[in-house]
C-alpha cells in the first residue's frame, strides 16, 4: 500500500513573494533534429522553469524532469525541425503540469559539428554551439529563439594604422597589428510560421569576422588565413554591425517585430581586458 505523503510544495510560504523562475538546470539529453533531409543528433543541456505564485511554497520539480523525459521518448515518432521547437514543446507541457504557473521557460544548448573548408581547400570538421529558448505565457502567447555561438578572429584597425605610421608604410599596403580570438553570440526570434536556420546564422557570423578560425590548418592555410585577417581589420563594433547587416539581407521576409541579439567579445592579445559590443533590437528598428 502506497503511503499518502503531505504535499509540502502546496503549502503557503512564510514570506509571500512571487518568484519569476523556479525549476531544474543542466539536464543532459540526446535530441534528434530532422532538418533538410538529415537527422542531426544533439547532446543537449536543458533547463526548464516555471514562475511561482506568492501563495505557494514551492514548485513540483519532478514534473519538469518528467516532461523532459517524456519528450525524449517521443523522439522516434515526433520529428522536430529545430531545437527551439523542442523547447517550445517542453514549455507548453510545463504549463499543463504546473496549473498554478502563468509562464514557462525552456532553454538548451548543444555542441554542433559540421564540415568546413580551409583557405587552401582542405576539409575539416568544426564545432559550434547551438542555443535555443522558448517562453510560453498562459494568457498572451509564446516566443522562441534560436541562436549560435561562433569563434573567429579579428585584427585591430587602430594598431594597424599606427604601425604603418611608425614603419612609414604605404597606406594602401596591409600593415601589421595585434589580433584577437573573437567570440560571437547571435540569438534570433523565430516568429510563428517562419523559419530561422542555425546553419545560416553560422555562415553569417563566419563571414563577418576578420577571418574565421579552424581546428585543422597546415602551414599554407595558416599563412593564407593570417593574410586574410590583416586584409580585413575589424573592431568588435564592426563585427556586430556586419552581422546585423547580413541578417537584414538574409531575413528580409521576417516581420519588423522580430527580436535579434548580437554580441561580440574579443579576447585581447595585448591587453588584460576583453573588448565587447552588442546590439539588442527588433528588425524594424534596424531597418529604420
Amino acid at each position: 500500500m502506497q503511503m499518502a505523503l503531505k504535499d509540502v510544495q502546496s503549502l503557503p510560504p512564510l514570506r509571500k513573494f512571487k518568484l519569476t523562475r523556479v525549476g531544474v538546470r543542466n539536464m543532459k539529453k540526446l535530441i534528434y533534429i530532422h532538418r533538410k533531409g538529415r537527422v542531426i543528433p544533439l547532446i543537449a543541456t536543458i533547463s526548464a522553469y516555471v514562475d511561482l505564485p506568492s501563495t505557494q511554497k514551492g514548485v513540483h520539480m519532478s514534473r519538469n524532469i518528467e516532461v523532459v523525459n517524456e519528450i525524449i521518448n517521443l523522439m522516434p515518432t515526433e520529428k522536430f525541425s529545430g531545437l527551439e521547437d523542442v523547447m517550445e514543446y517542453i514549455a507548453r507541457k510545463l504549463l499543463e503540469r504546473h496549473e498554478y504557473a502563468k509562464t514557462a521557460c525552456a532553454r538548451a544548448w548543444s555542441y554542433y559539428f559540421r564540415e568546413e573548408t580551409t583557405p587552401r581547400g582542405r576539409v575539416t570538421v568544426e564545432y559550434y554551439k547551438i542555443l535555443a529558448k522558448a517562453v510560453v505565457h498562459r494568457e498572451n502567447g509564446m516566443k522562441k529563439m534560436i541562436g549560435v555561438q561562433v569563434v573567429g578572429s579579428s585584427a585591430c584597425p587602430c594598431a594597424m594604422e599606427t604601425t604603418k605610421e611608425i614603419l612609414n608604410l604605404d597606406k594602401k599596403r596591409v600593415g601589421i597589428t595585434h589580433n584577437q580570438r573573437n567570440i560571437v553570440t547571435v540569438l534570433m526570434e523565430v516568429p510563428e510560421g517562419y523559419d530561422v536556420d542555425a546553419d545560416d546564422l553560422i555562415d553569417i557570423v563566419n563571414s563577418s569576422f576578420s577571418a574565421p578560425t579552424y581546428e585543422y590548418l597546415k602551414r599554407d592555410d595558416e599563412g593564407a588565413l593570417v593574410v586574410r585577417m590583416h586584409e580585413n581589420p575589424m573592431f568588435v563594433e564592426d563585427i556586430v554591425r556586419e552581422i546585423l547587416g547580413r541578417i537584414l539581407e538574409r531575413y528580409s521576409n521576417l516581420p519588423d517585430e522580430t527580436m535579434v541579439i548580437v554580441r561580440s567579445e574579443s579576447l585581447e592579445s595585448i591587453h588584460k581586458h576583453n573588448a565587447y559590443a552588442e546590439r539588442i533590437a527588433t528588425l524594424g528598428e534596424l531597418r529604420s
